[in-house]
């Protein structure tokens, strides 16, 4: 494996580990280590594939999470202020990453495609 590629599986167990544990903290704390290794598995998994977009909405949701459930709940609110904007960074994430494999598609079909000429003859 390239050293790009370890780097994305580890950058993946951390980030999806790390909100492996908030869910868990959420859950409670029997749940903890289920979470833990759900989150470290399906990380790695999504390295392995390159999701360094996605790791970023993630990474952004968590932390926005966090500072708007400290500010509105106070620290008890924390943990589930982030695991839960960490969700929503992750389908936020992947929403944007579609939109913009298609607004690229389309872009590349509409550079790769000849230009019509209109059917009258110049006179």
């Amino acid at each position: 494996m390239s050293p790009s590629k370890i780097f994305d599986v580890v950058l993946g167990a951390v980030v999806l580990g790390a909100v492996g544990v908030l869910t868990g903290l959420s859950m409670g704390v029997g749940f903890l280590p289920i979470a833990l290794v759900v989150g470290l598995c399906l990380g790695a998994g999504v390295g392995f594939f390159g999701g360094r977009r996605f790791f970023l909405s993630i990474f952004v949701g968590t932390i926005f999470g966090g500072l708007l459930a400290w500010h509105l709940g106070g620290v008890d609110a924390l943990s589930v202020g982030a695991s839960s904007g960490a969700a929503m960074g992750g389908f936020l994430g992947i929403w944007i990453s579609m939109l913009l494999d298609l607004l690229q598609k389309r872009n590349d079909s509409l550079l790769s495609s000849p230009i019509e000429e209109s059917s009258h003859p110049e006179s």
